[in-house]
């Protein structure tokens, strides 16, 4: 293809460091991990409009885990979010006070008053929300500001139709048009081209059923019980007046089948599951989806990557997609910015597959056990009824919200030290400034507690960001090695030699 592209006569623009497909959330915080350390970005975008109904509440409703808040807080982005503010409860009628459902798994309810976060002991009462709702379109209008003001070219309305590799860069043809990159990242979600004409492998396993977002008049909706209802049919949800969720078990036919959807449809599905008589009067909106779960194999060729929906895709249960992307791109992100300026090697680029495929793993097995226990089947029901009497124990409760908003997620980087791989305390300092404010300029840090020389002289023979602090309450910890994304890559109280850790974060030794 590169020779093809070469005889047409083809002459492309500049050379971007990066070139990203995609202009969803997790392409514009690649962008500005990237363009915040002075790294060229190029964004292509194939749609032409980037607000949507679909993007807006209530299809849009998105819920923020604790990596994802914390990953904008260090970015000082959290107080330009504005639906949090606004929007307390999305599910109207369902109780309040201590039995808040603040969560689910597989439909159960996840308690507020069950949880217990004094489990979670490197979580201070600085911290940021563990969980925050938002819109997809909040999300992504807020990224593209500030990808924008950081210098990232968005291209909109330009469909990438194909790449090549050459000896030192790719080339991405948008039809008659062709832009050079000496990084190619494929956040183009879940039909990817990067991925499809790179030839990643993409496996996992088909759908069980067809999910239903729908914007629907009613008559009758009083035979609707509130939350999210198991029937021996299926599964049915009505959070907001009109507002529904539907899961129908066949194997995700329908969404296959590329039909319209109808309001006879409509009526017959929710009939079905519901088990009731009530009248779909009009469909105002509607959106089909699967459970479908797949994952790349590898996320990287060469100077290609992968991002996002591009290299994991699962059913929207939990609302874990968006986060596992957003988890991608703060990994990413500076690891890659660290290659393109010189200042690792491309062997550091091995240890964004080695932490978030595991990830990924992980979340997609959490959606398919879920759907396992929905099925409308006597062996789910039994295994659902087991679990929602362990989620009904503050342990079980504290463990299933753990993994739901993340606070539990851990990198495996050889450290057996619990913090480390863990997200960074958000430690309070003296002075009135944060962790979080800290890694404002997403170059991480070595925090010194104790204030021993032969921390900062390793920190100033590697070039690292040095801080000494007095922390309000310093966890007993005597110093801490923040990465650029906020992840805790080496303690002092670690078995593990901080000069080895700097040493594999480079990739080679840097002189001071």
């Amino acid at each position: 293809m590169f020779v093809e592209f070469v005889a047409r006569g083809e002459k492309p623009k500049s050379m971007y460091d990066t070139v990203i497909a995609g202009a969803g959330p997790v392409g514009l915080l690649l962008a500005c991990e990237l363009a915040m350390r002075e790294r060229s970005v190029l964004v292509l975008e194939k749609s032409v409009e980037a607000d949507s109904p679909l993007k807006r509440m209530p299809f849009g409703l998105r819920g923020l885990n604790a990596p994802s808040v914390e990953s904008l807080d260090t970015r000082g982005l959290l107080d330009e979010f504005e639906v949090t503010k606004r929007v307390k409860n999305p599910h109207a009628g369902m109780p309040q006070g201590a039995k808040r459902p603040i969560g689910h798994f597989a439909g159960i309810p996840i308690e507020q008053g069950l949880v217990d976060s004094s489990q979670w002991k490197y979580r201070l009462e600085s911290s940021a929300p563990p969980i925050m709702l938002t819109e997809m379109a909040e999300v992504e209008q807020i990224l593209a500001r500030r990808a924008e003001e950081l210098g990232v070219e968005i291209l909109r309305g330009v469909d990438m139709t194909g790449y090549a590799w050459g000896n030192d860069h790719v080339l991405v043809e948008c039809g008659e048009r062709h832009f050079r990159g000496r990084w190619l990242v494929g956040c183009d979600g879940a039909r990817s081209v990067v991925r499809k004409q790179g030839g990643f492998a993409f496996e996992g396993t088909e759908p069980e059923f067809t999910g239903y977002s729908l914007s629907v008049e009613l008559h009758g909706a009083e035979a609707l019980k509130p939350g999210r209802v198991m029937t021996t049919r299926g599964m049915y949800l009505q959070s907001q007046p009109g507002y529904m969720v539907l899961q129908d078990f066949d194997g995700g036919a329908f969404h296959a089948s590329g039909r319209p959807i109808t309001r006879e449809h409509v009526q017959e599905v929710l009939r079905r599951i519901s088990e009731s008589e009530v009248t779909v009067t009009a469909v105002l909106a509607a959106t089909t989806w699967t459970d479908r779960a797949r994952q790349a194999t590898s996320y990287r060729k060469g100077n290609v990557l992968l991002a996002g929906d591009a290299a994991h895709i699962h059913a929207p249960l939990g609302g874990q997609g968006l986060n596992l992307g957003l988890g991608d791109a703060m990994n990413l992100g500076w690891k890659l910015a660290a290659v393109i300026a010189g200042e690792a090697e491309e062997s550091l680029l091995d240890s964004y597959e080695a932490e978030r495929i595991p990830v990924g793993i992980s979340v997609l097995d959490w959606s398919r056990a879920q759907v396992a226990m929905m099925k409308p089947t006597p062996e789910a029901r039994a295994q659902h009824a087991i679990m929602r009497d362990m989620m009904e124990t503050r342990d079980g409760a504290t463990y299933v919200a753990g993994r739901v908003w993340g606070v539990t997620t851990r990198y495996e980087v050889g450290d057996a030290h619990p913090l480390v791989g863990m997200s960074a305390p958000n430690f309070a300092f003296d002075d009135g400034a944060t962790m979080a404010t800290l890694l404002r300029d997403g170059r991480g840090v070595l925090l010194d507690f104790a204030g021993d020389d032969a921390v900062r002289a390793t920190a100033e023979e590697f070039a690292l960001p040095y801080a000494r602090r007095v922390a309000k309450d310093s966890l007993g910890l005597g110093a801490v090695l923040v990465r650029p994304d906020g992840i805790v890559a080496w303690v002092a109280e670690s078995d593990v030699p901080l000069r080895r850790v700097l040493e594999r974060w480079f990739a080679r030794k840097v002189a001071a």
